[in-house]
């Protein structure tokens, strides 16, 4: 018989596996303690507002718990969560589009350690401040694209396999957003 300081030991997709066949929620918790600060971080990025970030993580899990099932072992949880999380944040704040415009903003205190821009010179020699303010003015499914491949660094199959789409589908996306980026970047002063 397996005890919770047991199923603490086990990897995210183990862990997901032993929730989803005994729908046990102090199994989730142990999810949870795992998580809760990554997703309260990627939420407050999105939302600048500790409540709301704090309503969003309480949602986001909520419906995790719910959709735990679908996690079909494809990528990492983690991967995989990450996702679920933008895609999340990404809804709210186009239903919120009118009041919420200002506080669109992901936190890019990571943009200058960014490394795998594929060589774009261009983007190697923007301002961060400048950068941010670029980011802010891309509709969300954009931006979320670019952090998933630049700051959680994840790889065009992960970003694939997370958003359900083909690897030549997310190369276009990226190309789009980041052409798209550099153009709002070059009108900016």
């Amino acid at each position: 018989m397996k005890t919770l300081t047991n199923f603490n030991e086990l990897s995210d997709e183990d862990l997901v596996k032993a929730i989803v066949k005994t729908n046990d929620t102090l199994l989730f918790e142990i999810l949870y303690d795992r998580y809760a600060t990554v997703v309260f971080n990627k939420c407050f990025g999105f939302s600048k507002n500790e409540d709301e970030a704090k309503d969003l993580t309480q949602d986001v899990f909520l419906k995790l718990f719910v959709k735990l099932s679908s996690f079909k072992g494809k990528s990492k949880f983690s991967t995989w969560l990450y996702a679920f999380v933008y895609n999340h944040c990404v809804n709210y704040v186009t239903r919120n589009t009118a009041k919420k415009i200002e506080k669109q903003a992901v936190d890019y205190t990571d943009v200058e350690a960014i490394s795998d821009l594929d060589n774009d010179q261009e983007f190697f020699e923007m301002k961060v401040d400048k950068l941010k303010v670029a980011l802010e003015l891309m509709s969300p499914d954009e931006k979320m694209i670019l952090l998933l491949k630049y700051q959680d660094l994840l790889s065009i199959k992960e970003i694939s396999n997370v958003l359900g789409i083909g690897e030549s589908a997310v190369k276009m996306r990226i190309k789009r957003a980041k052409d798209k980026l550099l153009t709002v970047y070059n009108t900016l002063k």
